[in-house]
């Protein structure tokens, strides 16, 4: 995630994903009409984070997914997932792609009151690593108390699954100095001793790896408490929800078959990446997936708030099942 300069990454995101509706006589914003059943609106703006994890999204517009629903599907891509949750907030956009730990502690702290909407990815084995490299002091997993350890920001992903596989182990998370890196220069900062261990997801592990020599210490998607866990999903607020009830159905349906694409086919995966992420050839055949999920689950995305509550991130328990919204039935 990067801050005032539009990356290449960036501009390739908001020019593959602003998407044409073939439902172009209806306009942007007037109700269109699928399987009989008026749509609130046509017009729909998603707040993305950047990152290579679109594939569904991507797979969705590419089939003409959005387009068959009649929905005319415009992308923000913002800078982090609190900035997506604030578009939505503040009306400049319908639904966020955020992370699900900070949207459970923007929940926690009344910040808005959200509603979620499709799920996005997971961290499966191998593909969420904690690496170092030869140079630094941390060689061990147990090395972290007491060092830098680099993360994108608090509350996040990156810090609350690198808190949990300290916790499992009995370390003292306490004594661990966080600092906040963006991806992109996250081996830089290794290399450079600014940082003594870090977070990555991939394709972050794959090039660190060519790159700075990075080497995994604890595979974070793979073991303990953190394996398969929830990562991001799309959101939006619970007026919204309510006000565009057939919208919402419309894009699960979509991103339902972009995302059984994407599971289903490796090879559409990595030429995605490429072709939107401007990911090379070669990360892109080597890179670990993530899981690429769609219809939510109660059970299993309670693991998140349950997590932020252990560890003393909110104050109080939080049901995710009372916050999703209706999910397709197949």
């Amino acid at each position: 995630m990067r801050n005032a300069t539009r990356t290449p990454l960036t501009a390739a995101l908001v020019a593959a994903l602003a998407l044409p509706s073939s439902c172009s006589a209806l306009g942007g914003d007037k109700p269109a009409d699928v399987a009989g059943s008026p749509l609130e609106t046509s017009g729909l703006t998603v707040s993305i984070i950047s990152t290579v994890d679109l594939a569904p999204l991507w797979a969705a517009q590419d089939a003409g997914y959005f387009a068959a629903e009649c929905l005319n599907v415009k992308i923000d891509v913002a800078q982090s997932g609190n900035k997506t949750m604030t578009k939505v907030i503040a009306g400049e956009a319908n639904i966020a792609l955020t992370t699900w730990t900070l949207l459970f502690k923007a929940q926690s702290e009344g910040v808005a009151d959200f509603r979620l909407v499709a799920d996005a990815t997971t961290a499966t084995p191998k593909s969420n690593k904690i690496v170092t490299v030869p140079t630094s002091p941390v060689k061990h997993v147990e090395d972290l108390p007491g060092k830098k350890i680099g993360i994108t920001s608090r509350n996040a992903a990156s810090d609350v699954l690198t808190q949990s596989v300290m916790r499992d182990r009995g370390l003292d998370r306490s004594k661990v100095e966080w600092v906040p890196v963006p991806l992109p220069n996250m081996a830089d900062a290794l290399q450079q001793g600014r940082v003594d261990a870090a977070y990555m997801p991939e394709p972050f592990v794959t090039e660190s790896a060519h790159t700075v020599g990075a080497i995994p210490i604890v595979d974070v998607g793979g073991t303990g408490s953190t394996q398969n866990f929830p990562l991001t999903g799309y959101a939006t607020t619970t007026q919204w929800a309510q006000a565009n009830p057939k919208t919402i159905a419309a894009f699960q349906r979509a991103i339902a078959k972009g995302t059984h694409d994407a599971r289903n086919d490796r090879g559409l995966v990595e030429r995605l990446v490429v072709k939107y992420a401007k990911v090379s050839e070669i990360t892109a055949k080597l890179r670990e997936l993530p899981g690429y999920g769609a219809k939510l689950d109660a059970r299993r995305l309670q693991r998140v708030p349950d997590t932020l509550l252990q560890l003393g991130i909110i104050p109080s328990a939080i049901d995710a099942s009372r916050m999703i919204v209706r999910q397709p039935t197949s």
